[in-house]
């Protein structure tokens, strides 16, 4: 048998060290192997026919020959159930904050990646680690709700494993037909002064310790089209501005006027400050964005709102590390090279409420909108008791 499984004699020296009260450390020194091995084994093992978890070796490596027996059921092909929820976390429909549908471009399924400048399928778009996570909390009590990462991608990869469609893939982050390693893309004048640097940023602001805290950023497409991107640090929660190009576009710009392609200093200022005025006073501490033009009217900006503004250093995108994560999950259903004005505001929202409700592994598998509703809540009823 390969030296990556147990064998019967040391399965007999493991039973002969446990009966003589040693412990799994001391077990894993004596036979050379691996302490989590040993616990493993301990607790997958062990003999329950007599209801406790007395180890005997005979029945360890009956246990581990009728596991390893090829082959098996996918999960997935034998529960109906659980494959109805992968299925719907992978490529159910983006949907509005009301519940209704929104499709996004039509895409065929060509059997391999569309290409890094074509419409991708739009979908709700879980990745297989949070689909694996979210069905503890969403079914805590039915151990038959339970599948691992590697068997989604298995059950859309391998051949004779497939019971998902192999189309799906499309869905996936990286949209890939085949499993490969991935490459990682990167991205920024000074006008600002010293005291509204990153540096000068509250201490709250960088632990993520109070939720208010905002990164934003615009993400460009063809023609000039533009999204703006604002991302609440402490919970992910995600608000998407919808920058349309102004009347007058693709005519002859006058001179100092104003940027027509919708994503100028003017524009930008309008978009946030109609977003964030719609947030309760509590979500409106600080915005950080890198040092972009786009971002020339920071000042008014603060008197319309409220909102301090800091920039990030000169080409220093890790500096809003949230922001330039959500951007990524974005382009897959905005596309580098693709046309973004032709997105409405109602689209828009839809894909911010297929992020807001997708469960998040640095939430605990909570969602952004699960986590601000929490602190929205929480603040509520602090009020509540300081004014009774």
């Amino acid at each position: 048998m390969s030296g990556r499984y147990l064998s019967f004699a040391e399965r007999e020296e493991i039973a002969l060290s446990r009966a003589r009260g040693c412990g799994v450390v001391e077990i894993a020194r004596q036979i050379g192997r691996s302490p989590s091995t040993i616990s493993r084994e301990l607790r997958r093992n062990a003999a329950t026919g007599s209801g406790s978890l007395e180890y005997r070796a005979s029945t360890a490596q009956w246990h581990a020959d009728r596991r390893g027996r090829r082959p098996k059921a996918a999960k997935l092909a034998s529960n109906t159930q659980l494959r109805r929820y992968v299925q719907d976390r992978l490529s159910g429909a983006v949907e509005r904050p009301d519940g209704f549908a929104v499709h996004g471009p039509k895409v065929e399924w060509i059997g391999r990646r569309q290409g890094r400048r074509k419409d991708r399928r739009w979908a709700r778009s879980w990745s297989p680690e949070q689909i694996s996570a979210r069905l503890r909390l969403d079914f805590p009590d039915d151990e038959s709700m339970r599948i691992s990462q590697e068997a989604i991608y298995q059950s859309l990869y391998v051949q004779g494993r497939g019971t998902l469609r192999r189309e799906l893939t499309a869905c996936l982050r990286s949209g890939r037909a085949l499993r490969v390693p991935r490459a990682r893309s990167r991205r920024g004048k000074s006008f600002v002064g010293e005291e509204i640097l990153i540096s000068a940023r509250p201490a709250e602001a960088t632990d993520r310790a109070v939720p208010g805290h905002w990164e934003g950023d615009l993400i460009l497409g063809l023609g000039s089209s533009a999204i703006g991107t604002l991302v609440e640090r402490s919970t992910r929660f995600t608000l998407l501005l919808h920058l349309p190009p102004m009347p007058g576009d693709g005519s002859t710009r006058v001179k100092n006027g104003p940027a027509l392609a919708g994503h100028g200093a003017e524009a930008v200022r309008n978009a946030i400050a109609d977003t964030v005025k719609t947030l309760p006073e509590q979500l409106r501490r600080s915005l950080t964005w890198d040092q972009g033009s786009e971002m020339a009217q920071h000042a008014q900006l603060r008197i319309d709102t409220g909102l301090q503004v800091y920039f990030c250093d000169p080409h220093s995108p890790w500096q809003r590390g949230t922001n330039e994560n959500t951007n990524g999950l974005l382009r897959q259903y905005f596309p580098k090279g693709t046309n973004l004005s032709r997105h409405s505001a109602d689209a828009l929202a839809a894909v911010a409420t297929t992020l807001n409700t997708r469960p998040r592994k640095t939430l605990g598998w909570k969602t952004p909108a699960e986590a601000l509703d929490e602190h929205l809540r929480s603040c509520q009823q602090n009020i509540v008791a300081t004014t009774s």
